[in-house]
């Protein structure tokens, strides 16, 4: 079911700010999906998804190779029957201050402080479909 990732219902919001472990898919070089386990933090009041990621990991590769127009990834969640899908265009960002809006942010959606890592990243998604059943 198509929702407005802007102006999500109240149980579909609900459902991304309890804690799951959620998916994201880029594709490779050669267009077939890598698919990796991940935190993921939704912001639809700026129409953003948030995931944080090492620098040096295969999924920022995927989305800095895509180059300046940004890469087109899928963010997934499940619990029993309750799904939710965010899609949109991902761009590596490497500001400090917006790294660590999305650190803290993790942290109250995951209740927990990620690790220390000089080489982090913010994968940034803007939305530009959100489905699901929550």
């Amino acid at each position: 079911m198509a929702l407005d990732p802007r102006h999500p219902d109240p149980a579909y919001l609900a459902f991304w700010r309890e804690r799951h472990v959620c998916t994201l898919t880029t594709l490779r070089p050669d267009g077939t999906p890598h698919v990796v386990p991940v935190g993921v933090t939704y912001d639809p009041g700026a129409g953003l998804a948030r995931v944080i990621a090492s620098g040096h990991s295969r999924k920022a590769a995927h989305v800095r190779a895509a180059g300046k127009d940004g890469a087109r990834v899928a963010v997934c969640q499940m619990a029993g029957k309750r799904w939710a899908t965010l899609e949109g265009i991902a761009r590596v960002r490497t500001e400090p201050e917006l790294i660590a809006d999305a650190e803290h942010r993790y942290a109250e959606r995951y209740e927990r402080t990620p690790r220390p890592n000089p080489h982090r990243v913010l994968i940034e998604i803007t939305i530009t479909r959100a489905m699901g059943r929550a």
